[in-house]
């Protein structure tokens, strides 16, 4: 039998080091594979939404440079967080495309965004991009499968 999560208790907390802009905050809901990996941020405005995290050494590989992996997963939610914000539907990912187009480096603040291109009965398209400042670092895009009805 499946064990329901019951919350962050492995949350990596916020502290003096991830120094987000203006106007993003901590994200607090997250399930424990994103709150393990964190801290995690977010900012919504009428424009859309983004999430955000400062490059930390647990985010590096073994070039010192961030994970390709960890940008992928970022990516992945950036993309479901779009599916849900349209659809209003629990979604899980069935393909998803990355381009992996600069690097990240400790210290450095990234960010990202995603939009629904497309949502049928059944499943969304979806497209996100990551960067840090001016640098465009990911391309993504993604094919959900909806959970429940599209409305």
């Amino acid at each position: 039998m499946a064990r329901e999560w019951k919350g962050g208790k492995e949350t990596q907390a916020p502290d003096e080091l991830d120094n987000p802009p203006e106007g993003f905050v901590f994200s607090k809901a997250r399930g424990p594979f994103t709150s393990h990996n964190g801290p995690f941020f977010h900012k919504v405005t009428d424009e859309g939404f983004w999430h955000g995290f400062r490059a930390r050494d647990r985010h590096l590989n073994g070039h010192g440079i961030v994970h390709g992996g960890l940008l992928m997963s970022f990516a992945d939610g950036l993309m479901g967080t779009a599916v849900w914000r349209e659809t209003k539907t629990r979604a899980v990912t069935m393909r998803m495309t990355t381009d992996l187009l600069d690097m990240v480096r400790p210290g450095e603040w990234v960010e990202g965004t995603a939009r629904v291109v497309r949502a049928a009965r059944t499943v969304a398209f979806v497209e996100a991009e990551i960067t840090c400042g001016s640098r465009k670092v990911l391309a993504a895009s993604g094919v959900f499968k909806l959970l429940g009805a599209y409305r």
